[in-house]
């Protein structure tokens, strides 16, 4: 076992980052890891352009005719989905991902 100097918890000797305080053995620093799990927060690169995409929001589907007060008691239990949308500021190519859990 070795001892993390930033905050001295134990390490396991095949680790190089420390489980409590992310600091890198290898890179005597701090790391910070982003979180995939926030909304939002994917790096993703238009496939045209090569550009990144901005995060528009999560968007929300529905099949069937009506909805809400006014529709089929039946569509209660149609699919509805959420996605993430993502779209070029270039040509205006849009990305759907399903949404991440939180």
């Amino acid at each position: 076992m070795k001892s993390c100097p930033n905050c001295h918890e134990e390490i396991e000797d095949n680790f190089e980052v420390c489980w409590n305080c992310n600091y890198s053995l290898t890179e005597n620093k701090v790391v910070e890891f982003e979180d995939p799990t926030i909304q939002g927060t994917r790096k993703i690169k238009c496939l045209r352009c090569d550009v990144p995409m901005p995060y528009s929001g999560n968007f929300k589907f529905h099949e069937g005719s009506r909805y809400g007060v006014f529709g089929n008691l039946f569509e209660v239990f149609e699919n509805r989905e959420a996605f993430d949308l993502y779209v070029c500021p270039q040509c205006g190519k849009v990305e759907f991902f399903t949404a991440q859990a939180h």
